[in-house]
């Protein structure tokens, strides 16, 4: 069997309470819902997303979500892609739209609000929100700072429920 394995690399920019507008400071209410068929038009490489989430949505064993501001559907503010594994949530891949990355980002707090969101799903799943995924080397101190992540072995990192807590007040 194939391992398919993605490091995780997407830099948390602000904690905030929702996600916030760069320019004017405002933050606006989120929702994450699962993807359709229709999104995947969208999100694509030619439409500037690194990965490829008509994988991710075609494969079986995952659940793949976006991140939308209430009331704005189709507007698609970043994605998550999750598994069920036997005590916690794995977080395969995870992507702020590319409006939101680089120094002209619209929008902070996408990866945050994301990550917080698998705490969740991982709560609702009996999981205590320990949430696992695979970071980038160069990321793992990030990871430790903004997350509070620890390594569990090589760059396989977990957020505990102490942690996965604190996300889900800060966004929820």
């Amino acid at each position: 069997m194939k391992k398919n394995l993605q490091n995780i690399e997407i830099e948390i920019d602000k904690l905030t309470n929702s996600i916030e507008n760069v320019i004017t400071g405002d933050c606006f209410k989120t929702e994450i819902i699962h993807i359709s068929e229709f999104d995947l038009k969208v999100i694509s490489k030619k439409n500037k997303w690194l990965f490829n989430w008509k994988s991710e949505f075609k494969s079986p064993e995952r659940d793949v979500y976006k991140l939308v501001i209430t009331g704005n559907e189709s507007i698609i503010q970043g994605l998550i892609s999750l598994t069920e594994k036997q005590d916690h949530v794995y977080v395969h891949l995870i992507e702020s739209a590319p409006f939101n990355t680089g120094k002209n980002k619209v929008y902070l707090g996408v990866p945050g609000n994301l990550f917080a969101f698998a705490c969740k799903v991982s709560f609702h799943r009996g999981f205590e929100g320990y949430v696992a995924f695979t970071a980038k080397t160069q990321l793992i101190e990030h990871y430790t700072k903004t997350l509070n992540a620890r390594i569990i072995s090589g760059n396989l990192m977990v957020i505990n429920s102490v942690s996965a807590m604190e996300l889900i007040n800060k966004y929820f």
